[in-house]
């Protein structure tokens, strides 16, 4: 999201040009149209492409949950849709009512201390703040949806609501207020400590980051799933039930994501074509990639890794998306889709921590490379573009700070959950499926599953 946001309500303009116009001109329908001046303003081609980009984002939910639900096993399926559910239905109340305000309300640059419920702002500006409200929250359901990909298969519903609320209404709001803030109150503190401003221009580390370093802390203390590794520590493969429904998810996502990058804008104007084409360059070359990484490394071109890799570039251009050449976002995207390959590799092998779908890998390490990335490639203070250091030392910063905060908040809540109310299912219950245990219900009626653990 851009810390340079144009406040459109000083922007107005008597009419849109060019083809609009001459519509105008030449349809007798619309030319009625010319007696309501208001309707042809800046304000409402803002108003109407944010709503456009947002209910793009919305769709991305959608990706999400047939991504999680390809990569894990059928015997689950259902209940990482009701989980997926869960992040908008009560995500979105606890947004309204709290979380808005702590990322977006005046107080200081650690957090917002107003417009709870939008309480307080004005008339005149309620029908911005409504679609730029929808905008912000569908952005806190993708922080919390990220969350249940690395503990999937294995942790209580009843503990995973009270994740999800704690994520959308408090912790991703904080540490948004501290780059985003002056979107529309008070500026961040990493927004106006330094000499240059922190660069995340759509969330890599905000949003995509701050999810992931949560997916770790809740793999870590929720701990893998049973038969993952075996008596020698070695992991295992667990494959996903249905690889095609991930392959659709990852393309929902892809699209989506045309709303996640170009809508960060805000606003309707030239910049967001270089932005979409960036965001796509980026998720090409990091499937690309992952696709050479995986061949090399395994000895064929893995689907869930080229997958993945799609991925990881788009959160890579995330944060830089606005502010490099499209060149650059291919380099950025190759780097990703590399990235994600080995990162998924480290963790499952190396710290033996079971992420399911490679959540922390694509979103909190991809996430942070986007974030540097920027202090990098930015042609206007990146290192490479003769800007020197200062860029990329405010970026580390922001990368260091977001990991602190995201995984030191994800410790303690699920700590704290864990032993107030239980974080994981019974092994019985884990073994025979999260749908039966947890819901009653099967994702597949009519089907027996088998699994050999």
């Amino acid at each position: 999201m851009s810390t340079e946001y144009p406040d459109s309500r000083k922007r107005r303009i008597t009419a849109l040009p060019g083809m609009l116009a001459l519509a105008l001109t030449l349809v007798p329908g619309l030319a009625l149209a010319q007696d309501a001046p208001e309707l042809l303003t800046q304000d409402n081609a803002n108003i109407l492409w944010t709503l456009i980009a947002a209910i793009l984002v919305m769709f991305m939910q959608a990706g999400f949950a047939c991504v999680e639900c390809g990569f894990t096993r059928a015997k689950s399926a259902g209940n990482i849709i009701m989980k997926n559910f869960l992040d908008f239905g009560a995500g979105q109340i606890v947004f309204y009512f709290l979380g808005f305000g702590l990322m977006f309300g005046t107080g200081s640059s650690l957090l917002g201390l107003s417009n709870f419920g939008l309480s307080g702002v004005a008339d005149a500006d309620l029908p911005w703040s409504y679609t730029f409200w929808f905008f912000q929250s569908v952005f806190a359901a993708t922080a919390a949806t990220i969350v249940s990909g690395g503990i999937a298969e294995r942790t209580k519903f009843g503990t995973y609501v009270l994740v999800s609320l704690v994520v959308t209404g408090v912790i991703y709001p904080i540490s948004g207020h501290w780059a985003w803030g002056s979107l529309y109150g008070d500026a961040g503190w990493l927004e106006s400590t330094f000499s240059v401003a922190f660069c995340d221009f759509a969330g890599s580390s905000v949003v995509h980051s701050v999810g992931g370093w949560l997916a770790l802390a809740g793999a870590l203390v929720v701990g893998p799933r049973i038969g993952k590794y075996d008596n020698d520590g070695k992991a295992r493969a667990i494959p996903g039930h249905n690889i095609p429904l991930a392959a659709l998810g990852v393309f929902i996502l892809w699209f989506g994501w045309f709303g996640f990058n170009p809508g960060s804008t805000t606003t309707a104007d030239s910049s967001i074509g270089l932005i979409a084409m960036n965001t796509s360059l980026a998720a090409a070359a990091g499937s690309l990639a992952a696709l050479a990484v995986s061949w090399l490394r395994f000895g064929k071109p893995d689907m869930s890794m080229t997958m993945n890799g799609s991925l990881a570039g788009l959160v890579g251009i995330t944060a830089p998306c606005a502010t490099v050449l499209p060149g650059s976002a291919i380099l950025i995207g190759l780097v990703a889709g590399a990235l994600v390959v080995l990162s998924i590799e480290f963790i499952d092998k190396v710290l033996r921590i079971d992420d399911p779908v490679g959540a922390v890998s694509v979103h909190g390490v991809c996430g942070a490379w986007g974030t540097l990335a920027c202090g990098l490639f930015n042609t206007d203070g990146g290192l490479f573009f003769g800007g020197g250091l200062a860029q990329l030392g405010v970026q580390v910063v922001g990368v260091a700070v977001f990991f602190v905060w995201a995984f030191g908040t994800g410790l303690i809540t699920f700590t704290v959950l864990k032993k107030l109310m239980g974080l994981r299912v019974s092994e019985e219950e884990e073994r025979k499926g999260l749908d039966i245990s947890e819901h009653g219900s099967e994702a597949y009626s009519g089907f027996q599953i088998f699994t050999v653990e």
